[in-house]
């Protein structure tokens, strides 16, 4: 699976960029045919605690799926999206079997 990470308003350490692909990878052993994943990563404006967001978007043969978190660390974030990405690539997988 290829993984494009991009980061807006800041640069990404090394250490976020291993996390985000070790997450985004693991997505993998649920979906084989996974073609690949964009992660943005990017610092809201607002001014409170929780202003790190992450949006992967997966792309599926015939479709994508999105997913959008918000948090206090870009870890957490990434945690969650991939969390709600799991869930959505689990029932597509469901639902490719069922035809």
């Amino acid at each position: 699976m290829n993984i494009r990470i991009q980061s807006v308003h800041f640069d990404a350490a090394d250490h976020l960029e291993a996390f985000v692909n070790q997450k985004v990878g693991k997505l993998d052993q649920y979906f084989e045919g996974i073609i690949g994943a964009e992660v943005v990563l990017r610092l809201d404006k607002s001014e409170t605690l929780e202003n790190k967001v992450a949006e992967i978007r997966l792309d599926l043969p015939g479709s994508n799926l999105f997913a959008k978190k918000q948090s206090k660390t870009f870890e957490e974030a990434v945690d969650l999206a991939c969390e709600a990405l799991r869930k959505q690539v689990v029932k597509r997988k469901d639902k490719v079997k069922a035809k």
